[in-house]
């Protein structure tokens, strides 16, 4: 019988090889789509049945450029697919789909905010 540990321990193995080959190809400039830009990838999420990624992606400028970006990625998903197949050697490979990574600008955010709490009421 299998552990649960061993069990959850596969998705993990394939998140890192995904983050791996997308992370390649970007910064071979393979992704020739002028909406992909300099970013960084990173958290790779998969599901448990190895079918879903979820890609996430941090992007400086301005909200309507980071869309376009997402749009970019987006399209050359396939693209992007077939080159982590190559470097999976499991039968299936998962869907690729970006989302922006808002954690550092919550971070941000939090700094702010604290900041602005220990030098009290102006």
């Amino acid at each position: 019988m299998k552990s649960r540990r061993s069990h959850s321990r596969r998705p993990d193995q394939v998140a890192e090889t995904v983050r791996q080959a997308v992370t390649d190809a970007l910064i071979r400039g393979e992704v020739r789509d002028p909406r992909v830009r300099l970013m960084t990838v990173t958290e790779v999420r998969v599901t448990n049945d190895l079918s879903h990624a979820r890609v996430l992606v941090a992007l400086s400028g301005e909200e309507a450029e980071r869309q376009r970006a997402l749009e970019g990625l987006q399209s050359a998903a396939g693209f992007l697919r077939s080159k982590v197949a190559r470097a999976l050697t499991t039968r299936i490979v998962p869907e690729l789909h970006f989302e922006l990574d808002r954690g550092l600008e919550h971070a941000a955010r939090i700094n702010t905010l604290l900041g602005e709490l220990k030098r009290g009421p102006d």
